[in-house]
């Protein structure tokens, strides 16, 4: 589904050029669940930039669904993005002013969407979320994790291609986040939704199926998670985490 290709990022001017990015590469399979870990400072960041076309690349190339992202005009980019991506933040991003059930939709309906059809993909996506209960509610009157579930089923409700998470865990407290990585893993097996996920955390990252960890702009290591339990791939990203060397508090 998606190829990321030597893809390289500068910034600054030619008197002081900080290289983010050096010639990154890797492919994405539909269906996979792939997180990035990586210090403060190695690119994981601006490589999800990159990939969602919030930031532009320096060279190389970036193919989702064999379509050059990099290639397309501002008009192209904007469809793009509203039709093939999805994005979960640390912050949820809803709406106060609407109901749960609205900020789901709202993409759908601002694209037009027949609102009875519109109700009916929110409330399947709602149910298998497990938040069908608060859709009548806005966002003051929900939970932390209710949130980031109804950020998910906003970013999935209209079938794009690429579920896009930057820290998603980062705003909620323990039980929520497992609670919303349990969510992800489910979308993942059970509707074949294929996530990328920047993660700092060690902890979120075991949730994935495979772990690709970036040191300096470059790719340091990958992990894939195979037939291991969750708990044995946590120790072993953990390791690689070690091995990429300064503070691991800075990556856990």
């Amino acid at each position: 589904m998606l190829q990321v290709q030597n893809i390289e990022k500068y910034y600054g001017d030619k008197n002081n050029v900080t290289k983010a990015l050096d010639r990154v590469s890797f492919d994405v399979e539909s269906g996979e669940f792939l997180a990035i870990m990586g210090a403060s400072g190695s690119g994981k960041t601006t490589l999800l930039n990159c990939i969602s076309t919030i930031d532009t690349i320096s060279a190389g190339k970036i193919f989702l669904d064999g379509v050059s992202i990099d290639d397309l005009s501002e008009k192209e980019l904007a469809k793009f993005r509203r039709e093939r991506l999805g994005f979960v933040f640390q912050d949820s991003n809803l709406l106060d002013t609407l109901t749960i059930e609205e900020n789901i939709g709202l993409a759908l309906s601002l694209n037009h969407k027949d609102p009875k059809k519109v109700q009916g993909q929110v409330r399947e996506i709602a149910r298998k979320l497990g938040i069908t209960d608060v859709l009548p509610k806005f966002p003051y009157q929900v939970s932390g994790g209710q949130k980031q579930r109804a950020a998910c089923a906003r970013a999935l409700v209209a079938g794009q291609s690429l579920l896009l998470a930057d820290e998603p865990t980062g705003a909620l407290d323990s039980k929520a986040s497992r609670n919303l990585l349990e969510v992800l893993s489910t979308m993942n097996q059970d509707t074949g939704a294929t996530i990328l996920m920047v993660t700092h955390d060690a902890y979120s990252a075991s949730y994935a199926k495979r772990v690709l960890f970036l040191k300096d702009g470059r790719v340091f290591n990958e992990l894939l998670k195979g037939e291991r339990g969750r708990s044995i791939f946590y120790h072993e990203i953990l390791d690689v985490l070690a091995a990429l060397g300064g503070d691991i508090s800075d990556v856990i």
